[in-house]
């Protein structure tokens, strides 16, 4: 790669990053003004993670396995599958659900205008730090659950779980951005995009849980199963094959190019909310 051509890659860094740093400072300066609804929201992301918690042990107190995963294979589960949601909402949640309240309110008329990729404003208008202080909740359980399967990751599993996280979040991120795109043919399409919102679920239990069709459409149409599992499984050393991790990157480009698709296509028929 010669020079020149190098320095042009790096010019859109360059010009996105000091952009991307106001945004973060922006949003500091509004969770800090509401300090009390941070921390509350906070605390209740915590109580339902417990609760969730909860229910897994409330079912192992009935069994000893669900399929082939034990206990603390499924803590651990649901420990990477809260990390990938709380990481989502933190960069992506409140903003893809901000979306139709744009195009509603003619806000996106003014984005268009701005000298910039009017998806970046859009998609990372705003942060939610809540989200990473919760997702060290989900660390901690995973480490726990690790300690009582006897287990230390390698620098390498670690680097690959990480790898597999982004590929999930983006998958999250994708679907959701294209349900919201919904919003520019109808008033409000937030009622949809808190609809996906409730898919999570089906993330936090391992893939031996489902069967047939259900399983099928979770895994290739809507790729819930993929999201948390995969990454869990390289962790606790359940993957049968690097075939999976494959077809979570493949699923999570798939994804985004349908969301790119879409958007690109609701631009061109954006007609503003004056008109």
């Amino acid at each position: 790669m010669t020079p020149h051509r190098s320095l042009n890659l790096l010019s859109p860094l360059r010009r996105y990053l000091p952009i991307y740093a106001a945004l973060w400072k922006n949003s500091v300066i509004r969770e800090m003004g509401f300090k009390s609804n941070f921390l509350l929201w906070i605390v209740v992301e915590l109580l339902w993670f417990a609760l969730q918690l909860s229910f897994i042990a409330v079912i192992y107190q009935h069994t000893s396995r669900i399929g082939d995963w034990t206990k603390w294979q499924v803590v651990l589960l649901m420990g990477a599958s809260h990390f990938i949601q709380q990481i989502f909402q933190a960069f992506f949640l409140t903003n893809c659900t901000q979306i139709s309240e744009y195009v509603r309110t003619g806000k996106l008329d003014f984005m268009l205008l701005l000298p910039i990729n009017t998806r970046f404003i859009v998609s990372l208008r705003q942060v939610d730090l809540g989200g990473f202080v919760n997702a060290s909740s989900a660390i901690a359980v995973m480490a726990y659950a690790l300690k009582q399967l006897h287990l230390v990751p390698s620098l390498l599993q670690i680097a690959g779980f990480l790898c597999l996280v982004a590929a999930g979040v983006l998958v999250h991120y994708s679907l959701m951005f294209l349900l919201s795109s919904v919003s520019f043919w109808t008033v409000r399409a937030q009622g949809i995009v808190w609809g996906y919102y409730s898919l999570f679920n089906i993330a936090r239990l391992p893939d031996a849980a489902y069967r047939g069709f259900f399983k099928v459409f979770f895994t290739f149409a809507v790729p819930m199963i993929l999201v948390a599992n995969v990454p869990a499984k390289l962790l606790a050393d359940k993957l049968k094959s690097p075939l999976e991790m494959l077809l979570l990157f493949a699923m999570s480009a798939v994804c985004w190019l349908l969301s790119e698709a879409g958007w690109r296509f609701s631009i061109r028929h954006y007609t503003s909310a004056s008109s």
